[in-house]
């Protein structure tokens, strides 16, 4: 019998060969839907709301994750995936740590770009937009309703801190758990932050690479109107 050493092997070196031979061939063509300027919402917002409701109908993996772009003050750039928590006129939320490294970048440099990958429906949404942070209530009404696990991680993890090892943040966490058996306090480092869109992008796959990007484009800084345009593909 083969030795699940020898398959691992055998698999990694498979693995390792596709992408040299095989890396400029992989293309497929959009030929799924379309988005026209009158099938488009009123606004953003709506339209983001719509396209995240057909994401989730359509079983995709949490379609709420979105790639979160940020730059240090030297404009050196960074990127992670982080969950959509909230939507609305003001902007888009999500939590973190504030003394990681999207935490300090973000005061830093408080301008951030987001991507909605939802390759599965041939479909990104790119926003970009300045950040703010999230009143303390919002914060605490959000952590309190986290599961007790979540919450105890939190306090548990430097995130983006070296560690010794698996071992060390495992017994942090142990520590804490045995340290709050009561309710779990939302520490003052960890908060939600807000990106206000001033360029919300559609961008929707179509054949022979000519594909559907519609933007709405606030017509000025500040400005409550937006400009909706079609973007070259």
């Amino acid at each position: 019998m083969e030795s699940s050493a020898c398959r691992f092997a055998g698999s990694r070196k498979r693995a390792e060969a596709v992408p040299e031979d095989r890396l400029a061939d992989m293309r497929r063509s959009y030929a799924d839907r379309s988005l026209r300027e009158e099938d488009l919402a009123g606004d953003w917002l709506s339209q983001l709301r719509h396209w995240l409701t057909e994401a989730a109908d359509a079983g995709l993996p949490e379609p709420n994750a979105m790639v979160l772009a940020t730059a240090d003050a030297g404009g050196a750039p960074a990127g992670r995936t982080v969950l959509l928590k909230g939507a609305d006129e003001r902007g888009l939320a999500f939590f973190t740590n504030l003394r990681s490294r999207k935490g300090r970048e973000l005061a830093e440099n408080p301008r951030a770009a987001l991507v909605f990958p939802w390759q599965a429906m041939q479909r990104q949404v790119v926003v970009d937009g300045s950040v703010e942070r999230i009143a303390a209530e919002e914060c605490d009404a959000y952590f309190a309703s986290r599961p007790r696990g979540s919450q105890l991680g939190t306090l548990a993890s430097p995130q983006s801190e070296p560690l010794t090892g698996r071992d060390e943040l495992e017994q942090r966490y142990a520590d804490l758990d045995a340290s709050h058996p009561g309710e779990v306090p939302r520490p003052d480092w960890w908060a939600g932050l807000r990106v206000v869109p001033e360029v919300v992008e559609f961008w929707q796959g179509r054949p022979d690479r000519l594909h559907d990007r519609l933007r709405f484009r606030r017509a000025g800084p500040g400005s409550s109107e937006w400009v909706v345009e079609r973007l070259a593909p």
